[in-house]
């Protein structure tokens, strides 16, 4: 599971009201076949527009930020994001589960960080357990986390996870709690630069367009860019949260 984030866990004189986390869930079996498309992609994207293939796709950069990239106009470097889109929910096999954190005047930056990051891989550990990814399924699935460079915390709450895991019970099981610890994720997260990755790239996009949806800049708003999201929709994992449309998960 690739994960990456948007907005920012801040929550004094923070410019976000939310925190969102998305991720791009790749068997290991599709994972050659995923990446070779990316390359395809960003070589028609050299070829129309001259993003160079060593150059990062960085969404929000991309719109208001693009130092070198300045040199395209930006309603082509729009039309890139949307096409990556478009790419990414075409792969072969592959599901986003999709966190949206609303924060609370109560919350702190470690509540912010630690109640994102333990929805989004309980979702995935739940989705592992029941082999409810698409593509190929063994009786034991088993898991592993690659995100952009963050913060170690999010090593330590994964350890954490794997010995006290507190998930409320269902209403029909009464009051408490069950201590889910986790069994389906292995090792720490690994932390990767995205510029390394065209995979991190990719849920950097998936990210990108989910905050839009919920908290979109003057430019996405001008072009409809509130709607980008649901371009994915072929890849969204909608057992995550049932109850919403596109599967994502408000906490």
């Amino acid at each position: 599971m690739y994960v990456d984030e948007s907005g920012d866990t801040g929550v004094v004189n923070s410019p976000t009201k939310y925190f969102a986390l998305s991720s791009l869930v790749v068997h290991e079996l599709r994972w050659q076949a995923c990446l070779d498309r990316l390359i395809a992609f960003r070589r028609r994207m050299h070829d129309k527009f001259g993003l160079k293939l060593k150059e990062e796709i960085h969404a929000a950069a991309m719109i208001n930020k693009p130092g070198a990239l300045v040199r395209i106009p930006r309603n082509d470097r729009l039309t890139i994001i949307r096409g990556f889109a478009d790419e990414i929910a075409s792969l072969p096999d592959v599901s986003s589960i999709n966190v949206v954190v609303k924060k609370e005047p109560t919350d702190t930056t470690q509540t912010v960080f630690d109640r994102a990051w333990s929805t989004i891989i309980q979702r995935f550990e739940n989705t592992l357990s029941h082999r409810n990814f698409p593509g190929p399924s063994n009786s034991d699935e088993r898991g592993l986390i690659i995100c952009d460079a963050t913060d170690l915390r999010l090593n330590r709450l994964v350890r954490r996870m794997r010995r006290y895991n507190p998930v409320p019970n269902q209403a029909e099981f009464g009051h408490g709690y069950r201590n889910l610890q986790l069994k389906a994720i292995i090792e720490d997260p690994i932390h990767r630069d995205s510029k390394a990755t065209y995979f991190i790239q990719a849920v950097d996009t998936i990210a990108y367009l989910l905050y839009q949806r919920g908290q979109p800049n003057a430019y996405m708003k001008k072009v409809g860019g509130r709607a980008y999201f649901g371009r994915l929709r072929p890849i969204l994992c909608l057992q995550a949260a049932p109850s919403h449309s596109l599967g994502i998960v408000l906490r």
